[in-house]
């Protein structure tokens, strides 16, 4: 695994995370992260602001997480930049039965408006490329969550994956952030 570089790692774990999601027919996937499991749920406080993400092409999906959470009265925010060059901050997400007050972000991906209340969140549910069973978590490459998890420890951070996103290893630096638990639709790893 070692020899292998981190850009050839994601580019073969994002065709297989391509490969497995469009494998499962539609009626299968449309169930899957609509609430998040009661172990987790246990974990995080009745006042905790969640910080989730606008799930990209085959990402596991954050959006029903953020309207379980929402419905459950925490407050939502999402990643926002102000340009590809400044650091990921988050900002409120007011409303996750629409995209109304979500803009295009220089990423290409949907984030809360300029205008929108920046926020810390308290749990961070993360998006990713691959992850091990401990934890360890290897993103997109652009090293925003880890510069954000390293700037502002929240009380839990958590990714969202498919099953087919778990790995034995992989390759990591002193600056990857491991996480506290991945969700997948069939387990949890980590303890909470």
């Amino acid at each position: 695994m070692t020899d292998i570089s981190k850009s050839e790692f994601r580019r073969t774990l994002r065709a297989a995370r391509k490969a497995h999601v469009e494998a499962l027919p539609d009626s299968i996937r449309g169930l899957l992260f609509h609430r998040p499991p009661a172990p987790l749920l246990a974990r995080i406080g009745d006042e905790a602001v969640i910080g989730l993400y606008h799930a990209a092409a085959y990402e596991a999906p954050a959006s029903g997480y953020a309207r379980f959470f929402h419905e459950a009265g925490h407050i939502i925010a999402l990643p926002r930049f102000a340009s590809p060059a400044e650091p990921m901050t988050f900002a409120r997400h007011s409303d996750p039965y629409a995209e109304g007050d979500l803009e295009v972000g220089p990423f290409g991906i949907l984030q809360p408006s300029a205008d929108a209340e920046p926020l810390v969140p308290d749990v961070l549910f993360v998006p990713l490329v691959g992850f091990t069973p401990d934890l360890a978590r290897l993103g997109q490459g652009g090293g925003h969550y880890d510069r954000w998890l390293a700037e502002h420890p929240p009380q839990l951070a958590v990714g969202l994956a498919w099953d087919a996103q778990a790995c034995e290893t992989l390759p990591t630096e002193p600056h990857d952030r491991p996480l506290d638990a991945v969700v997948t639709p069939t387990r949890i790893y980590g303890t909470l």
